[in-house]
Formats: C-alpha cells, structure tokens, sequence
C-alpha cells in the first residue's frame, strides 16, 4: 500500500502557482501573436514585390514603343535626306551630260580636223613602214658582213666600222635619188625609151630617132624639182615605153611631177594610169598589168605604188606607162620623171640557194 506522505508531496509538485500559469499563456500567446505578425509581413512583401514586376512591365513596353517609333522616325529622315542627295546628284550629272554633248557639237569641226590630221600622220606612217628593209635586204648584209668580219674575234669597232659605212651608203643613195630604192629605168645606168605617143609641137622642135624625140630621155633623169624639165606628150591620153636596164621582178612604180610649192600650172599632171610589164626576149610578148592608180596632187609630188602580186617568175625587162587623163589640160601631159623598182632574178636566186 502507499504511503499517505508520498502521495501528498507529489500532489504538491504537480500544482503550480498561478502567476507562473498566467505568465506562462501570455508568453505563448505573445510568441504566436509574434509568428502571426510576421507572416503577415512577409505576405504583404510577396505581394508588393509582384505589383512592382508588373509595374517595371509595363514601363519596358513603354520604352520599347518609344523607342520603335523614334527609329522610324530617324529611318524617314534618313531617307528622305538620301532621296533628296540623290536628286541632286542625278541633276548635277544631267546637268554635266548637256554641257559635254554641247561642247562636242560646238568643237565637232575641230574633232573632224584632229581626225583628219591623225589619219594623215598614220597614212605617213604606212608609207615609212613599206621602206623598211625587207628580207632580201637584211640577208645581203648579214652575208656582206659575214665576208667582212671573222665572228669568232668579233670586236665593237669592226662593228662600228661597218654600221657607219652602212650608213654614208644610205645616205648617198637617199641624196642621189630621195627615195632609197635601185631605179632600173635610170638613164645614167642604161635604161632607154623606145616609144612614146605624140609629143606636144608646141612645146618646142624635137629630134627624132627611131620614133623617139631627143627629149625623152628627161623622164628619166633627176629634174631636181625644176618646173618645165619634163617630157610633154599631146592631149590628156598617151603612152611612154622604157627598156629597163636589166631584166627585174618588178616590185614598185614612182612617178614624179612638179612640187607644188615651186609649180605654175600642174594641170598637166597625169592622172588615171596603168603600167604593163614584159619580157622582149620571148618569142611572144606577153603583157601583164603591174599596176594602175591615180596620181594624186594634193599627196607627195613623188609617188610610188607598189606592184600586184604576180609571183617570183614573172621577170621583165620592158614596161610601158599609159595614161587616160590628167588633171585639166587639154593640150598636154608632162612626165617629170618615171622609176621603175625591183629585185634582179640572179640576186634572189643566190639567196634562196643559201
């Protein structure tokens, strides 16, 4: 059984006193009433915390719009300042276009002239290029010059020494004839007229011999530029035959009138004309065409035309000038001199043989 004393002391340890009870509830209430105000706190935070994102929301929308509507606005000023250079540009061209093209109208005549001089000087050129040395010409130095100097003790001086002889026998070639070409119907080196058509009697009293006048002879000789040393024929048609001084292949033809700076008159001048070409010494002459051209006053008074290509057989020793006009005399026609030029059968052959 239990002892009455422990029960009672026990009875006594369970009960508190009452202020320790009160205090004990109002600790707890306060602890709750402390736990409740700060989830409220934390609630109205959270809450705040959403309005402001929705806020800061909106604003960037807003700045968007602001700033979308400012590009366009900058982008049309942009353009329109563009639209305006461009204009302006385009104008400024036109305006360029016009004043070339009236520049080009108002100097066309001066541009026509220009032209006319720069085909000239090419013109010029052409003729300066066909006096080039040809081939023939450069192998017959390169042989001379083989028979002259021993390559194997070449030196510069030999070179020298040969350049200049080279040289003084151009120019005494080009003094002596003025064109640097061999004339195989040069009095001076045996060449002959041997027919001619009728002369003019009023240009003085002739010799005949043969049917040829005594003053045929001239056309083949240097007139040194001297007005009336010519050969005058009757009318404004007629023909003049020369034996060449040795059978050729014909390669050009010149003939010469009066220069016009020195000249009365050049209306005696030939015109349209053909020259033929042959070999006597067959027992059939068979004539072929070499050439045929205009004489042309306003060009060079020596002319040279070159021959038609007839081939390396066809060798000549005769030719014969025929003329069907002149320049506006109705009474004669004068040849001042008359050239015939080529390459001898024999020198070509020995050059094609090596």
């Amino acid at each position: 059984m239990c002892d009455p004393s422990r029960r009672k002391l026990k009875d006594r340890r369970k009960q508190k006193p009452l202020w320790e009870t009160i205090l004990s509830v109002f600790f707890k209430n306060f602890i709750l009433l402390l736990v409740l105000v700060l989830l409220v706190q934390m609630l109205r935070k959270l809450a705040f915390n959403q309005m402001g994102l929705l806020v800061s929301s909106d604003d960037y929308e807003m700045r968007i719009a602001r700033m979308d509507t400012f590009l366009k606005t900058t982008t049309k000023m942009m353009q329109a300042k563009v639209d305006f250079v461009d204009q302006n540009i385009r104008n400024q061209i036109d305006g360029l276009k016009t004043e070339i093209c009236n520049k080009v109208c108002e100097n066309g005549e001066e541009f026509s002239a220009r032209l006319r001089e720069l085909d000239g000087r090419v013109n010029g050129v052409d003729k300066c290029l066909t006096k080039w040395v040809s081939k023939t010409e450069f192998d017959k130095f390169v042989d001379e010059f083989k028979g002259l100097v021993d390559f194997g003790e070449l030196r510069l001086d030999q070179v020298k020494a040969f350049a200049k002889d080279i040289v003084e026998k151009e120019i005494q070639t080009h003094a002596a004839d003025g064109l640097g070409m061999v004339d195989y119907a040069a009095a001076s080196g045996g060449a002959m007229v041997v027919e001619h058509s009728d002369t003019n009697s009023g240009m003085g009293i002739f010799l005949y011999k043969n049917r040829v006048s005594s003053n045929a002879v001239k056309m083949l000789q240097p007139s040194f530029g001297e007005p009336g040393q010519c050969f005058p024929l009757k009318g404004d048609d007629g023909f003049v035959q020369v034996k060449l001084r040795t059978a050729i292949i014909p390669e050009a033809i010149t003939l010469e009138h009066v220069a016009k700076s020195v000249a009365f008159d050049r209306s005696s001048a030939p015109k349209d004309c053909r020259v033929f070409g042959w070999l006597s010494n067959k027992g059939t002459m068979q004539r072929q065409l070499l050439t045929e051209f205009v004489y042309d006053l306003e060009k060079s008074n020596v002319q040279t035309f070159n021959v038609l290509d007839m081939g390396v057989s066809s060798i000549i020793d005769t030719i014969r000038l025929e003329f069907t006009s002149n320049h506006g005399s109705p009474t004669h026609t004068c040849i001042y001199r008359l050239r015939v030029h080529g390459q001898e059968p024999h020198a070509l052959s020995s050059l094609a043989l090596q």
